[in-house]
C-alpha cells in the first residue's frame, strides 16, 4: 500500500474560481403600473382622477410588497404615487371649480326686464 506524500505538491496549479455575481433582484410590476397610471393621471384629460386614484392605490400596495419581499422597484411605487397624488389633485380642482361655476351661474337673476319695469310705472 503506498501513502501519498507528506509533503504538498507545488507543481500542480489549482484554478480558483469566483462565485457567480448574484442575479438581479425583481422589479415589482405593481410598482411599474402605478408610475405609468400616475403619469396618465397627469396627461389624460377626462379620466385622469380615476387614473390618479388607481394609482395611488397601486404605489400604496407595492411599497407594501417591495418591503416584504425584498423585490426592486421602490423609487417606481414613489414616482407613481407622487404623480398619481398631483393628477387626482389637478383634476380635482378642476371639477370643484366647474361645479362651483355652474352653480355660481345657475343662481344669477336670468330676469333682464327689470330696466324695463321702472318705465311701466
Amino acid at each position: 500500500m503506498s501513502y501519498p506524500p507528506l509533503e504538498p505538491n507545488y507543481n500542480q496549479n489549482y484554478h480558483y474560481q469566483y462565485p457567480p455575481p448574484p442575479p438581479p433582484g425583481r422589479t415589482n410590476g405593481k410598482s411599474v403600473a402605478s408610475l405609468v397610471l400616475g403619469i396618465l393621471s397627469i396627461v389624460t384629460p377626462y379620466i385622469g382622477l380615476l387614473f390618479g386614484i388607481i394609482a395611488i392605490i397601486l404605489s400604496a400596495f407595492s411599497l407594501r410588497e417591495i418591503r416584504n419581499r425584498y423585490e426592486q422597484g421602490k423609487g417606481l411605487a414613489i414616482a407613481g404615487l407622487v404623480c398619481g397624488i398631483i393628477g387626482t389633485v389637478i383634476y380635482a380642482v378642476i371639477l370643484l371649480l366647474l361645479m362651483l361655476t355652474i352653480v355660481f351661474f345657475n343662481n344669477i337673476d336670468t330676469n333682464f326686464n327689470t330696466f324695463n319695469s321702472w318705465n311701466n310705472i
